[in-house]
């Protein structure tokens, strides 16, 4: 979704974060990032060694508006996407045929959260007001 777009991780959602951060830690992977959405959830980056995309855990606690009961085929949570220019991203994405599913900012970071036809979400996320490239003066 864009030229500068780079896509980084897939994430997981997780029913007791603990439980699945030991098993995917015993398994070899390594935690890279963590924190807690401004909603509540809480998130781990991992990456497997040798490996540059990354699994993120996502965990929403009872009473979160992202909050689900688990169904089979529920686990999966979205893509993710880093884009210098969100809405860009996001202009693409509706064009190409998606649904908007929610955008919000959350300190200095748009995060756009788009859903696909069959209703799976692609996020980007970047600065919540991106640069703009500086005109060059036109040369004689």
């Amino acid at each position: 979704m864009g030229g500068a777009a780079k896509f980084l991780y897939s994430g997981l959602r997780v029913r007791q974060l603990a439980k699945s951060l030991a098993f995917y830690t015993k398994f070899g992977f390594r935690v890279v990032a963590r924190g807690t959405m401004q909603h509540g959830g809480e998130w781990v980056q991992m990456r497997y060694p040798g490996s540059h995309h990354r699994i993120e855990l996502n965990f929403y606690p009872k009473g979160n508006r992202f909050y689900e009961p688990f169904r089979v085929g529920t686990e999966f949570d979205h893509f993710g996407f880093y884009a210098p220019d969100p809405l860009a991203w996001k202009r693409k994405a509706l064009k190409a045929g998606g649904k908007l599913a929610v955008e919000f900012i959350e300190g200095k970071m748009r995060l756009v959260q788009i859903r696909d036809p069959d209703g799976n979400w692609l996020e980007a996320f970047g600065p919540a007001k991106p640069r703009r490239a500086r005109r060059r003066p036109a040369t004689p």
